[in-house]
């Protein structure tokens, strides 16, 4: 039997000793690598001593021996000054001997004077030396028996020194000879305590080990002898372990089942939304790739169906994300229902779902499955006591005539899209490629949009509004104009939905109201004192919680009185802007007046309007241009008039243009009016120019 113990006390005593001699090794290289450097050191900088010391002597020295012989540089009067004076820099250190070689290797001094005149061209010391280089050699006690026969049995190190003034070659050497034998000895004794020591716990281990080992050994014995007693009874052991590995097998059987089922649920994540069940954007795109490959196969065509709820957003921020995944879960029961031509149904994400109908003949194949994905939400979605109200805006893209990649087709789709959405909501649209010639000249207006503040190409002109009865100015509305150096003037309707969707509206507003503010005081500084100054504000602003500290920071800076300012807001943007009636209080508590622009264009309701802290009502322009020419338009304005009267607020008609519509307007009690009847929008100057000389 292999006998462990045995094996384990061998292998561990010649482990041991090797440890044992390695970290004595590595401990004497290191040791005495610092040491030989540290006594270096010290060799290097009593020779800078001596070098400084003896000065003149050892120059006039090292001149004067070229071509004596060793008596007369032993009987120079410079050698017997030099004797004194080493000797007595000497005293007190462990330096115990000095030698001096000029640059032929002659030695020219020696505190042994039997020494003068020896050479030294063969000493590996004296070349490294001879080249700059400072080199040290550490003779042991064991190999030096004596030291000019009065020191024996220590321990020195040599180290030859170059001698050099400063910015010259090498003139002559020092070899200074420096007795470490107090470290050596120091370092011995360490050596063994170091070495005991660790001897001493790897013995520690060894011992501590072997015990374990035996323990095991015996163990294994004892083991050893339970299997001989077993084998008896080995048949029946492998019955028992055969049904055992029966009843493995099958549990092993039910878990790989278990796991298969498993990775299929985790397939069907990974390939459908979690929240629908739907497709989701990668098995869509995956399958969407197959079908385009299929399709140009068979020259068939294709069409791409992107679906985006309208106004969806506000249904999350007034009833929350709980009711808003209750109703894509509806809205996607729904379009499986109700649409049966879709060979493919996928939510990418948000309110977004997108389609596909493949092996379409014809465009009005693809129009009408568009147009039974808008009947879907005809009916309202009963979510609980909740009945929601919503319409989806559809975009079409074809293969191959709109694309041949599933990002173009994605892409134009969504354009598509995009211009349904701006047709009006529950709409749909095919993809033309002026859609893409759009997109390019929106990006293009976006890219110059966001550099027109800093190069001051953006500007506010005024439009002013008068009193009805009287025509005199009672303020005006700042409008913002861009004159872009590549584009030209460019329209507010091109730019200011851009800014929205981006987000830029939000720095462009801020800018637009602080100019504004700066320019009435400007005018009053200078004796023209506006009377009101109309600015307006979109969604992304009021949205921004540090909105009122800008404000309030803004009127503070210019100095404009807050009630000298009018904020204009619509009703979409009360509609969509959380909290809107807390939001227009704390507005309304700085002192500036508040107007609801566009009044009777939004589906406000009469009670939510007389909760609102507003004074003023603007009548749409779009009505007032139907005045003598549609009786509805004209009842509408008569009915805003009526509400304005029981809710006492003012009201501010835009658009008036002509004398016909100024009679009727002032006929209905309207307080002011705003149009080209009056004036169009005009850049600062030429405003004061124009209404101060009417005043």
């Amino acid at each position: 039997m292999f006998n462990l113990s045995r094996y384990f006390s061998v292998l561990s005593l010649i482990l041991i000793g090797l440890a044992a001699v390695l970290l004595g090794t590595l401990y004497r290289e290191v040791s005495v690598r610092q040491l030989t450097m540290l006594a270096e050191d010290r060799n290097v900088a009593m020779a800078q001593v001596f070098e400084n010391v003896l000065g003149e002597s050892l120059a006039e020295l090292m001149a004067a021996s070229v071509g004596k012989d060793a008596s007369m540089l032993m009987d120079a009067d410079e050698s017997q000054a030099m004797q004194a004076s080493v000797a007595a820099l000497m005293h007190e250190t462990a330096v115990v001997k000095v030698k001096i070689y000029n640059r032929l290797g002659v030695t020219i001094f020696s505190t042994d004077p039997s020494q003068f005149g020896e050479s030294q061209l063969g000493n590996a010391g004296f070349k490294s030396a001879l080249a700059g280089e400072v080199r040290s050699d550490l003779s042991h006690r064991d190999s030096l028996a004596t030291f000019d026969g009065v020191r024996p049995n220590i321990d020195l190190l040599a180290s030859h020194v170059p001698i050099s003034s400063e910015g010259r070659a090498v003139e002559g050497v020092f070899e200074l000879f420096q007795d470490v034998t107090p470290f050596m000895t120091a370092y011995r004794r360490t050596l063994w305590i170091v070495t005991a020591v660790v001897t001493g716990v790897f013995a520690l281990l060894y011992l501590m080990q072997l015990m374990v080992v035996r323990r095991a050994q015996r163990i294994l014995s004892e083991q050893a002898k339970r299997i001989e007693a077993a084998r008896s009874s080995l048949e029946i052991q492998v019955d028992a372990r055969t049904e055992e590995l029966r009843g493995s097998n099958r549990q092993l059987r039910r878990e790989i089942n278990e796991r298969r089922e498993a990775e299929s649920q985790l397939n069907y994540l990974a390939y459908h939304d979690p929240l629908t069940g739907l497709a989701n954007r990668r098995y869509f795109i995956e399958r969407l790739e197959a079908s385009l490959v299929d399709a140009a196969r068979k020259n068939n065509r294709l069409a791409v169906l992107f679906i985006d709820l309208d106004q969806f957003k506000q249904v999350n921020d007034s009833l929350g994300h709980g009711v808003g995944d209750e109703l894509l879960i509806s809205v996607a029961a729904g379009l499986c229902e109700h649409v049966g031509l879709i060979d493919m149904l996928a939510r990418l994400g948000g309110d977004e779902f997108i389609c596909v109908m493949e092996a379409v003949r014809t465009d009005e194949e693809a129009a009408i499955l568009a147009r039974e994905v808008i009947a879907t939400f005809d009916a309202p979605f009963r979510l609980g006591e909740h009945e929601l109200f919503l319409s989806a805006s559809v975009g079409i893209s074809i293969f191959p005539n709109d694309g041949n990649s599933v990002s173009d087709l994605l892409r134009n789709a969504d354009s598509a899209m995009y211009r349904a959405k701006a047709m009006g909501r529950g709409q749909y649209h095919f993809y033309t490629p002026e859609m893409t010639r759009d997109a390019q000249e929106r990006i293009q207006i976006e890219t110059l949009l966001r550099r027109a503040v800093g190069n001051g190409e953006l500007s506010v002109h005024l439009q002013p509004q008068v009193e009805t009865k009287s025509g005199r100015l009672v303020g005006a509305e700042a409008l913002i104009r861009w004159d872009s150096p590549e584009l030209g003037s460019v329209a507010p309707g091109r730019f200011i939905p851009l800014a929205e969707d981006s987000g830029i509206i939000v720095g462009l507003g801020t800018w637009v109201l602080r100019e504004t503010c700066l320019q009435v005081m400007r005018w009053k500084a200078s004796g023209f004192e506006l009377p009101q100054v109309s600015v307006n504000l979109s969604v992304k602003q009021l949205e921004r919680p540090e909105f009122v500290d800008t404000l309030q920071k803004i009127l503070g800076e210019t100095g404009l009185e807050p009630s000298h300012l009018k904020l204009e807001i619509t009703e979409s943007v009360v509609m969509a802007v959380k909290d809107a009636h807390g939001l227009l209080d704390r507005l309304r508590k700085i002192g500036v007046s508040l107007a609801l622009d566009d009044f009777g264009t939004g589906y406000s309701s009469l009670s939510y309007l007389k909760m609102l802290p507003v004074q003023q009502l603007k009548i749409d322009r779009t009505f007032v241009f139907g005045i003598g020419v549609s009786s509805e338009d004209e009842a509408i304005i008569r009915s805003v008039m009526a509400l304005a009267r029981s809710l006492d607020f003012e009201v501010v008609a835009e658009g008036v243009e002509t004398a016909e519509q100024a009679a009727f307007l002032s006929d209905l009690g309207c307080h002011q009016l705003q149009g080209f009847l009056h004036g169009r929008a005009l850049a600062p100057a030429e405003f004061r120019t124009r209404w101060a000389a009417l005043r």
